[in-house]
């Protein structure tokens, strides 16, 4: 495994047990398809989370946040719904999240309703 896709886990690693301590029960990781790949997916009552977790050592660069582009939004709802339909989660109120990870000073950033 490369050395970005170890920290790209350690990174969700840290997200899910973030959500974990908010009282959310983690009902999937990494569940992919033909659109894309969702990174966590958790839930808390009726409410499912769909969260895109972004690592990066910093923000002097950019903010972990702003490389989930329109694009990447698009498949995320793509993925979402087809991970919606199958495990019969159409009547959940879904929201769609942004976790920051970043490594350098250890933070964990919740955007949630980021889209």
């Amino acid at each position: 495994m490369n050395i970005a896709k170890l920290i790209g886990n350690n990174g969700e690693n840290k997200a899910a047990n973030a959500y974990r301590k908010r009282g959310y029960k983690i009902i999937a990781r990494n569940f992919s398809c033909r659109y894309g790949e969702l990174d966590i997916v958790a839930q808390k009552g009726d409410t499912v989370v769909i969260a895109e977790v972004k690592t990066r050592k910093n923000a002097n660069f950019a903010q972990a946040k702003e490389f989930v582009d329109y694009n990447k939004q698009n498949k995320i709802r793509k993925t979402a719904l087809l991970f919606l339909q199958k495990n019969n989660l159409l009547d959940s109120t879904v929201r769609f999240d942004v976790v920051e990870v970043y490594t350098e000073y250890n933070t964990i950033n919740i955007i949630e309703n980021a889209f």
